[in-house]
């Protein structure tokens, strides 16, 4: 994301109505999926010097251990070398400081960054920057670039089953809100990996349809784009990423909440839009007796309200465990937090942005009503655009039932088993 996540944003661009500093620590988080993944061929001759390439950019970005404070009372952080600073200011280099390579060889240089327990002064805060500086795209209407990808998923390996600091944890909100259809889509494997995905990242040439007009990375995707492959596992590299586990972490934390509940908002909006007056794909052609026209199309609404559920459930435990300690201030936090409404065009839309440009889209107007009544916002939404397309009413209570059943079950399974 590139406006920061947080305030208002401009009237959308999609339909011109209007709808109805903290500290560097915090709890201890769930801990993540173990990284599961075949070792597949004999490794190559260029690890070698890869491994010596990656020694020069762990030694670039090292950064020192120190105490504060005093006597017993000491405690130690990591302090932030001003070489490391500088990376934020400079988009290549950091980026070149977080990937990890298409091998993962050089993956050492995120952990060396940001696995760490505590960070002195603003340091945390600067990683952030960091981190926005080296996973976004460049600007709007770019894709991200397989550098990009990668380091996301660095960030994402790098930080999982580890507590992340009050004043990092926007930033890495940011950086899965970036890439939402990336995350959205590794949270089906339950955070586990998968053995078909060979790499950190996926080359824009994966995202092409096939015969049936279907591809696994997702729905409306846009030409010339990499995908951070968050699902993938490297077992001789001993890393994955579990974005569910960052999830659970990152929702303790009012801005990161806002950040995420709003990525998932848009990227309802956004999907909708471009679906067919049946609630489809456009492309998708089914090749068996077993799919239907809508069959992928439902999958991912489901996907969707359960994220939104998995959010609330979230928030929901936390509250009873004493986590969130004020439930009234943290909603108000994420109020404030939250950029506004999102609404979908009133027609369809052709068009495929990149990722970044759909949890940046434009607003529609403020966020209304229960800000953690998220079956209330997701259906307002719906059946708006329901209405607004004139979808059969047989179809849009279809829609609205599955993604109600996904939403409910979410609350059920994320508060059972994290709490």
């Amino acid at each position: 994301m590139r406006d920061g996540g947080s305030g208002g944003g401009a009237v959308s661009e999609y339909d011109d109505k209007s709808d109805d500093e903290r500290g560097d620590a915090t709890p201890a988080s769930g801990a993540g999926a173990t990284a599961v993944r075949r070792l597949a061929g004999r490794l190559r001759a260029h690890r070698l010097l890869s491994s010596a390439v990656a020694v020069a950019v762990v030694a670039a970005v090292a950064v020192p251990l120190v105490l504060t404070g005093s006597g017993e009372d000491a405690e130690p952080c990591t302090s932030v070398s001003d070489m490391t600073r500088a990376l934020a200011a400079d988009p290549a280099a950091a980026t070149k400081a977080l990937d990890p390579g298409d091998s993962m060889d050089r993956i050492g240089g995120a952990k060396k960054l940001l696995a760490h327990d505590g960070f002195c002064g603003d340091g945390a805060r600067t990683l952030g920057r960091v981190i926005d500086a080296g996973t976004r795209a460049s600007g709007p209407g770019k894709p991200h670039t397989m550098a990009q990808a990668r380091s996301a998923y660095a960030v994402a390996a790098a930080l999982s089953d580890r507590e992340i600091p009050a004043a990092l944890a926007p930033s890495v909100a940011r950086m899965l809100a970036e890439y939402e259809v990336d995350a959205l889509r590794d949270d089906d494997f339950g955070g586990a990996t998968s053995d078909d995905v060979t790499g950190p990242a996926a080359p824009p040439a994966e995202a092409a349809l096939d015969s049936h007009g279907w591809v696994r990375l997702g729905r409306f995707l846009s030409p010339g784009e990499a995908h951070a492959t968050f699902e993938y596992g490297d077992r001789y590299a001993d890393v994955s990423a579990d974005v569910p586990g960052l999830v659970t972490e990152l929702a303790k934390n009012p801005e990161s909440f806002a950040i995420l509940y709003d990525a998932h908002r848009a990227q309802l909006a956004h999907y909708l839009e471009r679906l067919t007056q049946q609630g489809g794909d456009p492309s998708y052609r089914p090749g068996d007796k077993y799919a239907t026209p809508t069959t992928w199309t439902d999958n991912d609404l489901q996907d969707l309200a359960d994220r939104i559920g998995t959010l609330m459930a979230l928030r929901s435990g936390y509250a009873k465990d004493g986590t969130i300690k004020d439930v009234a201030a943290f909603d108000t936090s994420v109020r404030q937090h939250s950029r506004g409404t999102f609404r979908p065009a009133s027609h369809r839309l052709t068009t495929r942005p990149p990722m970044g440009d759909i949890a940046d889209r434009p607003t529609s107007g403020p966020l209304r009503g229960d800000v953690t009544d998220g079956r209330r916002q997701m259906f307002t939404v719906l059946d708006r655009w329901a209405k607004e397309r004139g979808i059969p009413s047989e179809r849009a209570t279809a829609m609205r039932q599955l993604m109600d059943d996904y939403y409910v079950r979410a609350l059920w399974i994320t508060y059972v088993e994290r709490f």
